[in-house]
């Protein structure tokens, strides 16, 4: 068990707009360095699709090896 004394703590009461003062909450904030990076990914991903895998994949359905 605890060795701790069970004190109950009188909080004082507080209006809701108190309580919510501190709470500031950001949804899908990441920096725009991070958004181009991601956009560079998916052109590449886009590029190499039709660049590479799509005529690849023709050439292996047709004849496997």
């Amino acid at each position: 068990m605890s060795d701790l004394p069970n004190k109950s703590v009188d909080l004082p009461d507080k209006s809701v707009e108190q309580e919510q003062r501190y709470h500031h909450y950001t949804g899908n904030a990441i920096p725009w360095y991070v958004r181009l990076l991601w956009v560079l990914f998916w052109c590449f991903i886009v590029y190499y699709a039709v660049t590479y895998f799509l005529p690849n994949m023709q050439t292996e359905v047709l004849s496997p090896p």
